[in-house]
């Protein structure tokens, strides 16, 4: 049977240290809380606290709702967003050395041998420590994970960048392989009456039957081009649908896209945009913060060379065969390391390797920012261009093929004259398309090349220009 001191140990000590478990598990005396970034979402609602939690709505998508439900749902939004909570308890875990610890041992015995057989021993102790003084080793321990927790954050930035381009990248693909298929059918329709007409004027003596030959060819070929481009389309849909974290064959319906006139005020000096850029972008903060943290992981390799003061105090109670005794403890004490086999001069010497390697990153990544931002800027000068060419040309092929085939049905024209010109047209027609979404895909990339894509942008690229017409985006996706 258990002695009252048993007893006491047992049914008031342990739901004691159960309660203060469970209270540690629940709070948050560091406010870490705080430090974590908000869940990546667009927020274009300030009262809304989780954009998230709506489900999927079953309307047409516009853009701003494709690129809201990729950072909600895509897995790689989701661990940025994880490790940067770790990071920020993490934080919380360095900052507790700065407070006291304190343990409570209980234990019984019962010996069952020897001449001292029955004797019974019970004992109760608590034993606190405090650490006064350890020359700079917490601080640069703390100093690490903010650091640490600054790069997780700056991280998780960057990958909603990464993200939010990918879910604009597969939205306009699935918009222009689309639109492409529309220009696919119209062309298939125009080679099928080039090919009727064809067959009209063989069968009335006045065309050889090369022209025939030539015309069915040329009805084949397009339609062969159609049924590809409906494959391109349905990978394109399978793609966006597994950016937004869905299975490949989910259907995603999309609202059309605007097909833009472009905005005569983006370019900017290319010098004036690195500069930018190197202040924006994540991937650059996190690089820099990662060498603030391994400079502080130095720090702390040193400081565990030096001596350090705690404060140290116990109490036990110990009952043995109805006797008890009471013993308590109070002192300082004087930690001085001696000689632990060189392993804190290669700590050190470990951490400052890491330190500049970490440097030389974070100056490669500079010099990355800069092609990214170059790369990018001449693309979107290139694409620029090209929306104001394929204009022209797309206007002057369609007159070419109305010319050729008005001329073949007269008589006085050639059925290569016709098919050349629908060759000419379909592929203008391609080029218009494609232009047009490189051009909203290259002024995103530049944004994600500076560092700030974001829901403006979006709202940009969705709102201005003509609406979708002949010649554009089709006006309902099946």
């Amino acid at each position: 049977m258990p002695t009252h001191l048993h007893r006491y140990a047992l049914y008031i000590l342990f739901p004691l240290w159960s309660g203060l478990v469970i209270a540690a598990e629940t709070s948050d005396p560091f406010n870490t809380g705080a430090m974590q970034p908000l869940k990546p979402a667009l927020r274009l609602d300030s009262g809304v606290n989780d954009p998230c939690a709506e489900p999927i709505p079953n309307l047409a998508l516009n853009l701003l709702d494709i690129v809201n439900l990729a950072l909600c749902n895509n897995p790689q939004t989701r661990i940025g967003w994880a490790n940067a909570r770790v990071q920020a308890a993490l934080v919380g875990v360095s900052k507790a050395a700065y407070l006291p610890s304190a343990t409570l041992n209980a234990g019984a015995t019962h010996n069952i041998s020897g001449s001292a057989a029955g004797l019974n021993q019970r004992s109760v102790d608590v034993t606190l420590s405090y650490l006064l003084y350890d020359f700079g080793a917490r601080a640069a321990n703390v100093e690490n994970a903010r650091q640490l927790l600054a790069a997780a954050i700056a991280t998780q930035d960057n990958i909603v960048q990464t993200v939010f381009l990918s879910a604009v990248q597969a939205y306009y693909q699935v918009q222009a392989t689309y639109a492409a298929l529309d220009a696919a059918l119209e062309s298939e329709r125009a080679a099928k009456e080039s090919f009727a007409a064809a067959e009209a004027r063989y069968n009335a003596g006045s065309a050889t039957p090369a022209d025939k030959l030539q015309a069915q060819t040329a009805y084949s070929q397009a339609t062969l081009n159609r049924i590809t481009i409906e494959g391109n389309y349905k990978n394109a849909q399978g793609a966006l649908a597994n950016m937004l974290g869905l299975d490949a064959n989910r259907n995603v319906a999309l609202a059309p896209a605007n097909t833009t006139l472009i905005p005569n005020n983006f370019e900017g000096d290319v010098n004036t945009l690195i500069e930018a850029a190197r202040q924006h972008r994540p991937d650059l903060q996190a690089a820099a913060a990662q060498l603030k943290a391994a400079q502080s992981s130095a720090d702390a390799a040193r400081a565990l060379g030096r001596p350090s003061i705690s404060l140290n105090a116990s109490a036990n109670r110990i009952n043995s065969e109805g006797i008890t005794s009471n013993n308590s403890l109070v002192g300082i004490s004087l930690n001085v390391p001696i000689f632990s086999g060189y392993a804190t001069t290669y700590r050190v010497r470990a951490a400052e390797a890491q330190t500049e390697v970490k440097s030389s990153q974070l100056d490669q990544l500079r010099l990355q920012v800069a092609l990214d931002v170059w790369n990018a800027y001449q693309n979107l000068t290139t694409a620029t261009q090209s929306v104001r060419t394929t204009a022209d040309l797309l206007s002057s092929a369609e007159q070419s093929e109305q010319v050729a085939l008005g001329r073949y049905k007269a008589g006085v024209g050639s059925i290569l004259d016709v098919l050349n010109a629908q060759s000419a047209l379909a592929g203008a027609r391609q080029q218009r398309i494609q232009s047009i979404f490189n051009w909203n895909i290259s002024r995103a990339t530049l944004a994600q090349a500076m560092g700030n894509l974001d829901a403006s942008l979006v709202q940009t690229l969705s709102g201005i220009g003509e609406q979708p017409g002949e010649n554009s985006s089709p006006k309902n996706q099946p």
